[in-house]
């Protein structure tokens, strides 16, 4: 599968419509990881209410995602 076309994908819900809330929870992924690259290889610190934040902004958009009903079209 074509890396471009799977990380389209991942930015649909489950109406299969592009959706802010997964743009950000994707974003909020990468701004982990790269912190702890950051940490690993660059010895930088990062706070940790930041990264207690935006874990849970990625927690609440897990939480969302799982109580969301799908719509139905009448």
């Amino acid at each position: 599968m074509n890396i471009i076309k799977y990380l389209k994908e991942l930015l649909k819900d489950k109406t299969n419509n592009y959706s802010l809330r997964e743009f950000v929870i994707a974003i909020c992924v990468i701004l982990i990881v790269s912190s702890w690259f950051a940490q690993l290889l660059f010895k930088v610190q990062t706070p940790e209410y930041m990264f207690y934040s935006i874990v849970s902004l990625i927690a609440a958009g897990c939480f969302g995602y799982s109580i969301e009903k799908p719509k139905s079209n009448e």
